[in-house]
């Protein structure tokens, strides 16, 4: 026999949709049941509990206070039902995407793409976190980390190049370098005093070899501890840069910027980088749209 004071649910339901609704024709009606079915239930409820939990008003219902306290406790509980339910329902939502890059990346040509990464990956919530280096610890603990780098490659990561890296000289044209730049040799530059940056140490010496100059000529002026600031500064006017060509894209393609001589590849590469372990589609998706934004 058992012991559970609850009632019969079909009772429950009758009495809290014609509690809510006002009267049995309509908890009929919203139900699909019929008058009677209704009216029954109520009986039984009733019954079971031993109390009365409507009176008579006129020609509809009113609940005496015994019905009132259930009302409550029914629409609390039905309520509470229909919200776990629905939350069972709901597709699992997946973890962010968890993604590095430096911070001048991040900023000079990651953020201004995020909605078209968006249209590619719709649904897929993205988290990026600015890291600088390449291959490190801590980058080992994100889904995917996009990098300026060059082989061979680590072990315990999974490498895709996406694109060749090409670097070239910048500089606005207010800049008098601008002028003086122009249908020269790049030997010229020896003359210029160079903006450069602490992150790529190697970057301005690398130019220089790659053009047959001998990098102790080159003439460095005014250092910054980031990529991005070195560029700020060149659109500001301060001097020439060096810089890989997809940062400054949208700068040359407004007239921030000029190129004088163009870019060359470095023999480095861009490319998404992920530790390895389990297959992430996401990744795959996000590869394959930064090789077709970087051609």
């Amino acid at each position: 026999m058992s012991t559970s004071l609850l009632p019969p649910l079909n009772a429950l339901r009758a009495f809290e949709a014609t509690a809510r609704l006002g009267g049995v024709g309509r908890a009929a009606q919203a139900l699909h049941v019929t008058h009677g079915a209704i009216s029954r239930q109520l009986k039984l409820l009733e019954d079971h509990l031993g109390l009365a939990l409507f009176q008579r008003a006129g020609r509809g219902l009113r609940l005496t206070a015994a019905g009132t306290r259930l009302q409550e406790a029914c629409s609390d509980a039905f309520s509470g039902i229909e919200d776990c339910v629905r939350a069972l329902q709901r597709p699992a939502a997946s973890p962010a995407l968890v993604l590095g890059c430096s911070g001048s990346v991040l900023a000079r040509w990651m953020i201004p793409r995020l909605p078209a990464l968006q249209a590619a990956l719709p649904g897929v919530h993205l988290q990026w976190s600015a890291l600088d280096g390449s291959f490190t610890e801590t980058q080992a603990t994100l889904d995917a980390v996009l990098l300026l780098a060059q082989g061979p490659w680590p072990r315990g990561w999974q490498v895709r190049e996406l694109a060749p890296e090409r670097v070239g000289v910048v500089v606005a044209p207010s800049h008098p370098a601008a002028h003086r730049l122009r249908h020269v040799p790049p030997s010229t530059l020896l003359q210029e005093t160079l903006l450069h940056t602490s992150s790529r140490p190697q970057a301005w010496p690398a130019w220089a070899q790659a053009h047959d100059l001998d990098p102790a000529q080159l003439q460095l002026g005014t250092g910054f501890e980031h990529l991005y600031y070195l560029l700020e500064a060149a659109v500001a006017g301060l001097g020439p840069a060096i810089a890989p060509e997809p940062l400054v894209a949208e700068d040359l393609a407004a007239g921030r910027l000029v190129a004088p001589w163009g870019f060359a590849a470095t023999g480095g590469f861009w490319v998404l980088a992920r530790p390895d372990g389990p297959v992430d589609a996401r990744v795959d998706v996000l590869a394959d749209w930064a090789a077709a934004q970087l051609q």
